[in-house]
């Protein structure tokens, strides 16, 4: 694919004529979602649906000869009469998908960089653009050319999931230990048959116990997890002990790369059992029914890290993408880390 690239129609901006754009975007983008295997499950137009609302996302595409060969999903939000280009809810990694067509290096990279430009150029006028990315995504140049700062943070992957006897020997011996003793110790069972609200009552519990406020609505998660469930894309386990109490829950989701720890959930009153551990195994064991990794989406808090750490990960980067031209909301920014920092 050595090819010009064509921009969509049209460029952006607030007139009829980037509403009728973005309407025939959204309408092939989602053509190619529904044919297209490698676009990960959190760029999957069904997904933004859910998680931002029908018009609460939008989409760049580039093409050759009319094929689109790259393409940017992304959220769309009105702050203070500012325009803001963010992550939708629930939705921990977007970015650039671009088709991969073999080819020798050099040619693969001039055409990436061609693709990411003419998906830059169609971007909507903004006050403010973050975004952070699927981990496959490591070339951010046609960005930084065009003004944009980037910030690592870290996920953490188990590989080979069609090696389990392999995962479960990177395990750290403790953690293998725990998942081996808790179920017979402490009378859990792992159950796949539990609805929705059994799980938001364990997540909830884990954010009060940490005195951190739920980043999305209960009303969001519901239609999320109706359309997971209508494209068969997630799975929910949850531990209970012998008295039918709920101990721990993962929310697994999955494409055809990888399988993701959106959410989890734990009473703390119940850590003891262990019932986190086995929960997780679980969710390993059952991920490599569907994809080939298991993808804990982070988590870079240094109270959390070793416990993620421990089921034998690999710490893989991932990057933020971000841009301000608002001079007022630079300062902005600018002035709550001065404070933070204390000078």
């Amino acid at each position: 694919m050595d090819a010009v690239i064509q921009r969509s129609n049209g460029t952006g901006g607030e007139n009829t004529q980037y509403r009728s754009d973005t309407f025939i975007n959204k309408a092939e983008y989602r053509n190619l979602c529904a044919t297209e295997p490698s676009i990960p499950v959190f760029s999957n137009a069904w997904w933004l649906d859910a998680a931002a609302g029908p018009d609460g996302w939008d989409v760049a595409l580039a093409k050759v000869n009319g094929r689109i060969v790259g393409a940017m999903p992304f959220g769309i939000a009105r702050r203070y009469g500012m325009k803001v280009i963010r992550q939708p809810p629930l939705t921990p990694v977007l970015g650039p998908w671009i088709r991969g067509d073999g080819g020798n290096p050099t040619t693969r990279l001039s055409n990436e960089q061609k693709i990411m430009q003419s998906l830059i150029e169609q971007l909507p006028p903004f006050d403010h653009f973050s975004q952070t990315w699927n981990k496959d995504l490591s070339n951010w140049l046609p960005f930084y050319w065009n003004g944009f700062s980037q910030s690592t943070e870290y996920t953490y992957v188990i590989p080979g999931l069609d090696d389990l006897d392999s995962v479960w020997s990177r395990f750290d011996p403790t953690r293998r230990k725990h998942c081996r003793t808790a179920v017979a110790r402490h009378n859990l069972r792992v159950r796949e048959d539990l609805p929705l609200d059994a799980f938001l009552a364990l997540h909830k519990m884990t954010l009060d116990s940490r005195g951190v406020a739920q980043g999305f609505t209960t009303d969001c998660l519901r239609r999320l997890d109706a359309a997971c469930v209508e494209h068969k894309r997630r799975k929910l386990h949850i531990v209970v002990d012998a008295a039918g109490r709920h101990c721990s829950a993962t929310y697994t989701v999955w494409d055809n790369n990888c399988a993701y720890a959106l959410l989890k959930g734990s009473d703390p009153d119940m850590r003891h059992t262990q019932a986190p551990s086995v929960c997780q195994w679980e969710a390993i064991k059952f991920s490599a029914t569907v994809a080939t990794k298991y993808d804990f989406l982070g988590n870079m808090n240094p109270s959390i890290e070793p416990y993620v750490r421990s089921f034998g990960t690999e710490q893989t980067p991932v990057f933020t993408i971000t841009k301000t031209p608002s001079r007022l909301l630079r300062l902005r920014r600018g002035l709550i880390s001065a404070l933070a920092s204390g000078h």
